[in-house]
């Protein structure tokens, strides 16, 4: 059962993440298909995830459970938060069993809200790899745009890929109200 409520979208909720919620954490990083996407590149253990959420409960980060039905599918968050430029980055992943049920990007449209209308943010940026269209899709459908190419940025699967990286300005955001 997840925490409390902090935020509210069409299709999912956003819970604070807890101490009862790092097995799944645990289990949805781990799994292959959210690996390939993700810059974790080596095996999450519990003792990770815990030590995760200390790091997490220390710091401006803003990491939330994604919910659908009272039940967990991914999580989505802030990071690197930095009130004196009002900027941070926006990271997010989903479990391969909960795709293409519009929950990365109702998960992504909420915290976006929060970041411009309650904490006050100028811009919001996230990267993805040049091959995950599924997290392209949820960027752009949010209205980030595309504003640059990290050249052969991470190494996935035996080769170099490029990395995108995608930004939103909070008057982007209010305009597209």
């Amino acid at each position: 059962m997840p925490g409390p409520l902090f935020l509210e979208g069409d299709v999912v909720t956003l819970h604070p993440v807890e101490q009862a919620d790092l097995e799944f954490l645990e289990t949805c990083v781990n799994h292959p298909s959210v690996r390939e996407f993700v810059t974790a590149r080596r095996p999450k253990t519990s003792k990770d995830e815990r030590q995760w959420l200390e790091t997490v409960a220390e710091s401006d980060d803003e990491v939330l459970l994604v919910c659908a039905d009272g039940d967990p599918v991914g999580n989505v968050g802030l990071h690197d938060v930095d009130t004196a430029f009002g900027t941070a980055e926006l990271g997010y992943y989903v479990h391969p069993d909960a795709w293409s049920n519009g929950y990365a990007t109702d998960a992504v449209g909420q915290v976006v809200g929060y970041a411009f209308a309650e904490l006050r943010l100028h811009k919001v940026s996230a990267r993805c790899f040049e091959h995950n269209d599924g997290s392209r899709r949820v960027l752009e459908k949010n209205g980030f745009q595309r504003e640059g190419v990290l050249r052969e940025e991470a190494f996935v699967d035996d080769e170099h890929v490029d990395m995108y990286r995608y930004g939103l300005l909070a008057e982007e955001w209010r305009a597209s109200r």
